[in-house]
């Protein structure tokens, strides 16, 4: 099923066309520098583990006589390997795309090439908090909202500046290094709906370290391996709470919290089939989960839920190979059929430090609706999803979904470094950092999620 962005965040412009039709294919993986070509030979190679990224150099549009390489720049390639998700990225991630990006793709196999669609620009909103060593490592870049297009062999791309006259002037209204990024998924291994190749060598060994690291860091709540951990009552739920506040992880809580919603079914990172030697090794922790932030992915809303596992490990790969992050930003993902997926590594039940909102990751978590939000409703599934996760998962720290709490900005657009800032335990993103996100309609939907959370706590 292909997906559509069906929207795009302030940016108005002309568009233009770029076709240089000869540029080599280069996996984001074995980028050292963004903008830093590879021979072709390394993008035909068969990848040791599931999936792949092509890391294309956009190009100024032929015959510019104005700005160039400053206002537009685009790519054509109609003989590409097979993707199912794109999205552009640059050299710094301090610098903003004023612009449009507008992608087209041709479907696997078909031929049809599909309408225009927008990408959204603002994806900076997203990530690690400045002054942390993931954003310090010099691996991030700036990226657009990856979009999910399904499994397609050809694309256009085209970028404007915008001509409003803010990023004109001295230094180049488009960033430098933009490049479009092609990223294959790959297919899940045996027993979880599809085949793997094995791994060999120093990569199997990598990737086997990773998934027992991952799996460990869960082992209170599942099975080493587990695909899933299952859904409890609400009893089972407080007799699980007991154990957990007597864990290493919770030494400084030593009393069972009242309100807990009843924990619901999560697919785990097997299940979903991490490739987990892409990933930074190890956990970044903060002390408590005051609050959640509410996103949506910006990815389109036309996929199946049975693709769903696609989707996340191509929006995984897309942020960690992409992107330059230690791993997925999000710690859940939600589908629109209501299935619940475990993010970023470091243990469901654990305050683990996403790259979510700039400037309020410490002490808090993000969900993230696999979707498109501006002017598609998200489904009753979804929103019950969000509810049934944050009574659970805020109880497990004693706060309450319908409630407000104070977070100390990292920094951001919205609000200085070290300002307490007063939010819902239920916000939306853009509560803290100026951006669109979760979309309006989903954000109209988060009054509802934090007093149907509450009643699952028993409040």
């Amino acid at each position: 099923m292909r997906g559509y962005l069906s929207a795009s965040i302030g940016v108005t412009c002309a568009t233009a066309l770029a076709l240089p039709m000869t540029l080599p294919a280069t996996p984001a993986a074995a980028l050292a520098r963004p903008a830093e070509a590879r021979p072709a030979k390394a993008a035909t190679a068969a990848p040791a583990v599931p999936g792949s990224t092509q890391s294309l150099p956009l190009a100024p549009r032929p015959g510019d006589r104005i700005l160039g390489s400053a206002a537009e720049q685009g790519l054509y390639r109609p003989d590409v390997r097979h993707f199912s998700l794109v999205g552009v990225v640059w050299d710094n991630p301090d610098t903003e795309l004023y612009g449009r990006v507008e992608v087209r793709t041709r479907e696997a196999g078909g031929g049809h090439w599909s309408g225009w669609q927008d990408m959204e620009t603002h994806n900076h909103a997203h990530g690690a908090d400045p002054d942390t060593a993931e954003r310090a490592s010099g691996r991030v870049r700036g990226s657009t909202a990856p979009l999910w297009v399904g499994d397609s062999d050809g694309v256009e791309v085209r970028v404007r500046a915008d001509g409003d006259g803010r990023a004109l002037g001295a230094r180049s209204p488009l960033p430098a290094g933009l490049r479009l990024e092609l990223v294959d998924p790959g297919t899940a291994p045996a027993g979880s709906g599809g085949r793997r190749a094995l791994d060999t060598g120093a990569a199997e060994a990598e990737h086997s370290t990773g998934s027992a690291e991952s799996a460990a860091a869960n082992a209170d709540l599942a099975p080493l391996g587990a695909t899933e951990i299952p859904a409890l009552n609400r009893q089972q739920t407080e007799q699980e709470a007991v154990t957990l506040q007597r864990s290493e992880m919770r030494q400084e809580e030593r009393r069972v919290k009242p309100y807990i919603g009843p924990r619901p079914r999560i697919v785990t990172r097997r299940g979903w089939s991490a490739d987990e030697k892409l990933r930074e090794r190890g956990f970044v922790y903060t002390k408590k989960v005051r609050a959640a932030f509410v996103h949506h992915t910006a990815s389109g809303n036309k996929y199946w839920c049975s693709e769903v596992t696609s989707v996340i490990r191509s929006i995984y790969r897309y942020h960690v190979l992409s992107s330059g992050w230690r791993d997925i930003g999000y710690n859940f993902l939600v589908d629109r059929c209501g299935n619940i997926y475990e993010g970023r590594a470091g243990g469901l039940a654990k305050a683990v430090m996403g790259a979510h909102t700039l400037g309020f990751n410490t002490d808090s978590m993000g969900i993230a609706v696999l979707g498109t939000f501006g002017s598609s409703k998200p489904s009753k599934a979804a929103v019950g999803a969000i509810a049934r996760l944050t009574a659970w998962k805020l109880g497990l720290y004693g706060a309450n979904p319908n409630g407000k709490t104070y977070l100390t900005s990292g920094g951001g657009n919205l609000y200085q470094k070290g300002k307490n800032v007063r939010l819902n335990v239920i916000s939306g993103h853009r509560d803290g950092f100026a951006t669109e996100c979760p979309g309006r309609l989903l954000y109209g939907k988060l009054g509802s999620a934090r007093e149907t959370a509450a009643k699952y706590q028993g409040r």
